[in-house]
């Protein structure tokens, strides 16, 4: 039998305090375990089956782990909204996604109200954590069921939404695995073995942004089921993350370089002020750090900051402090079990040192884009590798470079935003002839939102800027929203008619790309 697991090590140690909350609440292993068994229990009492999907749309919260660890444990789909998302674009997921349940917070009524009114799940399915009409209490779907772990369990996983080229998200669905949950969890904790954080000690897991994100996920419940204490950040700052790092002395973390330039911000005198001499494994990934961040980071918390690349699809690299000191800005050699290597246009392999797409490869891991077979179909070669657009190059030992960003997409502050949908909003004000949106470089935040547009016939740019900006807040989520805009009479097309991103973007990345390496 599995030792590790969180649902094996609450029954062994059920008083040990393992989560504290944004607020400083802390919860028992066995309170935890309570709660999740009384999910299942609540869940499997609508008829919702092995495969079936529940939404969640909440903060970083008790709620939000004890329905992940329900999912876990039942052989459920956890299809986990960005908050940031407004009514429409939430209705969307939710009902492509199928769910048979919907969980909210109060925090986000306004726009879970908005997305209840659009989809098809019965009020009767839909709870809330606080007041929010048109939701059942939270509290109300436990209340009176029973503690015991529930019979016929079967691991769950998550099914993360990531955009694509059409504009519309798309759910990365797997397999359901094969394995009883404790084995299952126990497996999970080989990524935290990449990274030499062993189980069973002392180590103390900081959460620093939302549970929404894949890996930020990814790494809090992999250490809750290798036994660790998880510390959650709600509203993420610089010196909130310091200051948990001494009080609750973090031994790991997983952050994105955006938070490193901002903590590096801060002044000498308040860096100074806190101990952040618990730190043994901080990991970050989501864009390229810049290499003189890096070398400050390094220096200031000593060789603990380890970096990957992967996505939300599977596989990737690792580099450790050492390894990356040995050959700055690289993004590490593949992980065991993973294959990584770079093709031409074509398919073929192409040596070490010339830039082609990164392709990668897990074992036989598979995933399909939840009703896409077109895009499930061309983000896969013959060879049972997947891309996500990355170009990059290897070196002679086997270390990944990234040397330019997916297609289209724009990282701004480790968020990954792509341009069709803003673009699809843009072109429904009728004051757009034609647009283009990219993302320029943002010293804070790695990229920001722009917008070329080329006006509709007849109209002037005065006061457009604004028009439109104001038009894609009303009918986006705020991550989404261009910065700027600018104008031009036309654009510059290919034969065929299609735009030229590339010409429009380059002007303002000039003499910016060689910071990332």
């Amino acid at each position: 039998m599995a030792e590790l697991g969180f649902w094996n090590i609450a029954r062994r140690n059920p008083d040990v305090v393992t989560l504290v909350e944004p607020d400083g609440t802390e919860h028992t292993a066995g309170e935890l375990l309570d709660h999740c068994n009384q999910v299942v229990h609540a869940l499997r009492s609508f008829g919702m089956e092995k495969g079936d999907v529940v939404a969640i749309l909440m903060p970083n919260c008790a709620a939000f782990v004890e329905i992940i660890l329900a999912v876990q444990q039942a052989g459920f789909y956890l299809v986990p909204v960005n908050y940031h998302l407004v009514g429409p674009e939430i209705a969307y997921i939710i009902d492509d996604s199928e769910a048979k349940a919907f969980i909210t917070h109060e925090r986000f009524a306004a726009e879970a109200t908005r997305a209840a009114a659009e989809i098809a799940l019965p009020a009767e399915r839909r709870f809330a954590i606080g007041d929010v009409p048109g939701f059942l209490p939270y509290e109300e779907l436990k209340s009176g069921q029973p503690t015991d772990l529930p019979e016929d369990r079967a691991t769950g996983a998550l099914m993360n939404y990531t955009s694509g080229t059409t504009g519309k998200p798309k759910g990365v669905k797997r397999p359901l695995p094969p394995l009883a949950p404790d084995d299952f969890a126990e497996m999970g904790t080989f990524l935290h073995m990449l990274f030499n954080i062993p189980a069973f000690d002392d180590n103390v897991h900081l959460t620093v942004a939302p549970l929404y994100h894949t890996a930020v996920g990814q790494f809090t419940f992999n250490a809750l089921h290798a036994g660790h204490r998880i510390v959650l950040m709600d509203r993420w700052t610089p010196e909130g993350t310091l200051e948990r790092i001494s009080t609750y002395k973090v031994t790991t973390s997983h952050m994105v370089p955006t938070m490193f330039h901002r903590l590096l911000q801060l002044p000498d005198d308040v860096r100074n002020s806190y101990d952040v001499s618990s730190l043994r494994t901080v990991i970050h990934s989501a864009a390229p750090c810049p290499v003189p961040t890096k070398h400050k980071m390094l220096d200031w918390w000593g060789p603990v900051v380890w970096e990957y690349y992967a996505a939300t699809e599977g596989g990737g690299t690792t580099a450790s402090p050492e390894d990356w000191l040995k050959k700055p800005g690289t993004v590490g050699n593949a992980w065991p079990g993973s294959e990584v290597v770079i093709l031409d246009d074509d398919g073929n392999d192409l040596p070490p040192g010339q830039i082609g797409t990164v392709w990668m490869k897990m074992g036989d891991r598979t995933f399909e884009y939840h009703g896409d077979k077109e895009k499930t179909k061309k983000s896969w070669n013959d060879r049972g590798f997947f891309t996500v657009g990355d170009a990059g190059e290897m070196d002679s030992d086997g270390y990944l470079f990234l040397r330019d960003r997916k297609v289209d997409m724009i990282i701004a502050g480790g968020v990954n935003v792509y341009p069709a949908e803003t673009e699809g909003v843009l072109l429904q004000h009728p004051k757009v002839g034609d647009c283009c949106v990219f993302g320029i470089p943002d010293d804070d935040a790695g990229e920001q939102i722009k917008a070329v547009v080329q006006p509709a016939e007849g109209v002037a740019t005065e006061g457009l800027e604004k028009e439109l900006i104001d038009f894609c807040f009303e009918n986006l989520a705020k991550f989404k929203v261009p910065r700027s805009i600018d104008f031009v009479d036309d654009f510059p097309r290919d034969p065929n008619g299609k735009v030229y991103k590339r010409k429009l973007r380059d002007p303002y990345w000039a003499g910016r790309s060689s910071q990332l390496v």
